[in-house]
């Protein structure tokens, strides 16, 4: 059995969606706003299961976000992006000539996944 009780033939279509922004501070908090916006219209679409977004501890870091979201299925996701409104917020954002921001994006799988409630007991 994997660490989520399904059985280890059992196919996960589940996929990670990760985005990491880079983005100056003085913008931060604007785009984190409008990325409210354009989660709560991913948060209808068919196939969300959840989404956080992150933010850096450290003025320093390279990526000052990193949001993390999952869906379904890789179709659903998708679907999702493909849809219009949310293409045209995502592209505005994109386009603002006020804020520099760059992003990086993917879909990922779960290769290793471990809990704490899962921790063997090390040697006494």
């Amino acid at each position: 059995m994997t660490a989520d009780s399904r059985p280890d033939s059992a196919p996960d279509t589940t996929v990670t969606f990760i985005n990491v922004f880079e983005i100056s501070a003085e913008h931060l908090d604007a785009f984190v706003a409008r990325w409210e916006q354009r989660a709560a219209l991913m948060r209808s679409r068919p196939g969300f299961i959840d989404s956080r977004l992150h933010r850096a501890r450290s003025a320093e870091a390279r990526f000052q976000l990193v949001n993390v979201s999952h869906w379904e299925s890789q179709e659903a996701w998708e679907a999702a992006v493909a849809d219009p409104e949310f293409r045209e917020r995502a592209q505005a954002a994109q386009d603002d000539p006020s804020a520099r921001i760059t992003s990086s994006r993917g879909l990922y799988d779960v290769v290793v996944d471990l809990s704490a409630a899962e921790a063997e007991p090390g040697p006494e």
